[in-house]
């Protein structure tokens, strides 16, 4: 799914990125260019950071919609 559409940036190497080091959503924009033309995804990036970087326990807990 694309998440920032400015760039065509998918989910997937939105956490591509994530796991390969990126923790914020300035590392992000650099890494995929999400969020550096309108910013309408900022809060989707914060989301998958926060899922992305949460502890396992958390995330098995955590229903996926």
């Amino acid at each position: 799914m694309i998440i920032c559409v400015c760039k065509a940036v998918g989910e997937r190497a939105l956490r591509e990125a994530i796991r390969g080091g990126a923790r914020s959503i300035a590392e992000l924009a650099r890494e995929t260019g999400a969020s550096t033309d309108c910013g309408t995804c900022t809060e989707h990036l914060i989301e998958l950071l926060a899922e992305e970087l949460a502890p396992p326990a958390a995330a098995a807990e955590r229903p996926r919609p």
